[in-house]
């Protein structure tokens, strides 16, 4: 499925067969399901969570969400893998909410800590957004998802880009600008 996107409400095979397993209250299902997409949402609660007790926590709330909710999964509405994303946010954020907050240093700067630290109710939020941007970036040539990876997670410079590659500055470039462009192709496609 690497290059191509699906058409919106058309689940792959394997998909479509987990959803049959969980309507019909399948426990091999959830096992299959769990071993396509736990590690995923695992690895989202872990950074929006950034506590590794709290994540398996609710790591396991969403399975148990899953199967119980998984006779009302709708394919039309989003994919699996977005439902299942979808359920693990809620949850992060109904755990956010619970947690008590950290003390803060009474002496520090009036907004000190706020510029430095992301709203903890913002976290599973931009955490899906960077794993669906993960799974766009996935599926460019090789060449473009590198360099914009280094662009966009390192800030490396075009022109150190090209030095760490050992590329002429100007195929950085186009790398980056196909690479941008496909990106936006498969953001508008999938909308």
């Amino acid at each position: 499925m690497i290059g191509r996107l699906r058409r919106p409400g058309a689940a792959p095979p394997d998909d479509r067969r987990l959803v049959t397993g969980l309507r019909r209250r399948d426990p091999a299902a959830l096992e299959r399901v769990h071993v396509a997409y736990g590690a995923t949402v695992l690895g989202f609660l872990r950074r929006a969570l950034r506590d590794e007790a709290s994540a398996e926590d609710v790591h396991q709330e969403v399975f148990l969400e899953v199967w119980r909710r998984g006779e009302s999964f709708d394919p039309a509405r989003a994919s699996l893998g977005t439902w299942i994303m979808m359920i693990a946010r809620s949850r992060a954020i109904d755990h956010l909410r619970k947690r008590v907050p950290e003390p803060l240093d009474p002496l520090a700067p009036e907004g000190a800590v706020l510029r430095d630290r992301e709203d903890p109710a913002d976290a599973p939020e931009l955490a899906v957004e960077r794993w669906g941007m993960a799974v766009l970036v996935a599926r460019l040539p090789a060449a473009e998802a590198q360099v914009l990876r280094m662009r966009f997670h390192e800030g490396a410079s075009q022109s150190e880009i090209a030095a760490r590659l050992g590329l002429p500055l100007g195929t950085v470039k186009t790398h980056m600008t196909r690479g941008l462009r496909r990106l936006r192709d498969m953001m508008e496609d999938a909308t």
